[in-house]
């Protein structure tokens, strides 16, 4: 579907990525935040409040009454599928943040009700629009750092879970190894392509949560690269780089403050971008989606795209079960795409 009138956005859910978005918003951006809605009425006043917008504390009164183009889904995963596809039956594009669903039978229904309904369907992916990720994208498909062997992402620093839902495996689906594992499997399909196969190993539990609170993910790409991703809410891994990518021919890190990369016969390192950004990565998010709805861009996250980051994960918690390696369902296989919509009916039937 073409937006054919101006686009307006509401938010559903004012958590903390919530505000993320607003300050987007707030920032500039040439079409408005027109609503937010939350159970809680003075969080929803709160987020709202960032960019001028309306706060509600019933979806269906909020789109009711603003008839937006499309809303930004914040709400936890377990309820994700219920909001999305609710909106996109009433004809609201809907862009849901990840972790996208518990399961990738519910990905797809929900994939598969948007193309029913004719609305367009993408993944909050903030580091697919983060600045220095693109650039680094470019740099290893010109073959600037020859083939590539080994991609490390660390994603590591002490949080308290304690009190928050992200840990109760019931709402989020499990514990660090979705929560911020699904950045890293979607960042290193981004750069390197299909992941064809991963193993999990769990590390020392110590909050004393019902999930994981470390993990170590292991992977092999089509390309024929390996990865190593250390995810923890419970350690500070300090390191100026989040992404360090090896190739025959140099090697290239991205960085919270600095991005760099050089090659083998070179003297100095090339620096190619000035570090993270989350409020111009949610921004050109955004603009993206909005862009899409319009018809004058392609959406940079996919439906297939969204699908395959919850296929890598429900995979990941099959390997940390058994503690050996997984092949990895790849959802633009056709016999993948057949497997996995007969999983949604059943799904939906049990349901």
């Amino acid at each position: 579907m073409i937006a054919q009138s101006p686009v307006s956005f509401v938010i559903v859910g004012a958590g903390g990525i919530s505000r993320a978005y607003a300050q987007a918003f707030a920032q500039g951006l040439p079409f408005p935040l027109v609503g937010v809605a939350d159970i809680r009425p003075d969080a929803a006043r709160d987020v709202a409040a960032i960019a001028g917008a309306r706060a509600f504390d019933c979806v269906d009164r909020m789109i009711a009454e603003l008839q937006p183009t499309a809303a930004v889904v914040c709400t936890p995963p377990s309820t994700h599928p219920e909001i999305c596809i609710r909106l996109m039956q009433r004809g609201v594009h809907v862009l849901c943040e990840k972790p996208l669903a518990i399961s990738s039978g519910e990905a797809l229904r929900m994939a598969e009700t948007a193309e029913r309904c004719h609305v367009l369907f993408s993944m909050g992916s903030k580091f697919r629009f983060t600045a220095d990720v693109q650039k680094a994208r470019e740099i290893i498909h010109a073959g600037t750092i020859g083939d590539i062997i080994l991609f490390e992402n660390t994603f590591a620093g002490f949080v308290d879970m304690s009190r928050r839902w992200n840990s109760q495996p019931e709402i989020s689906g499990g514990g660090v190894l979705i929560d911020n594992g699904t950045h890293s499997v979607d960042i290193l399909r981004y750069l390197l392509g299909t992941i064809t196969e991963l193993q999990v190993v769990e590390g020392r539990r110590i909050q004393n949560l019902p999930v994981e609170d470390t993990a170590c993910l292991f992977a092999r790409t089509a390309s024929g690269a390996t990865a190593s991703i250390d995810l923890s809410w419970s350690m500070n891994k300090v390191s100026p780089s989040y992404i360090s990518i090896y190739g025959s021919r140099g090697a290239l890190f991205v960085g919270w403050k600095e991005s760099r990369y050089r090659t083998a016969d070179a003297a100095d390192w090339t620096v190619f971008g000035g570090g993270y950004d989350k409020t111009a990565a949610f921004s050109s998010q955004l603009r993206n989606f909005a862009g899409a709805i319009r018809g004058t861009e392609n959406l940079v996250v996919t439906p297939a795209d969204a699908i395959a980051s919850v296929a890598a994960i429900e995979t990941a918690y099959a390997a940390l079960r058994s503690e050996r390696w997984h092949p990895v369902t790849d959802y633009l296989n056709p016999d993948a795409r057949y497997r996995m919509r007969q999983a949604a009916r059943l799904t939906a039937d049990t349901n």
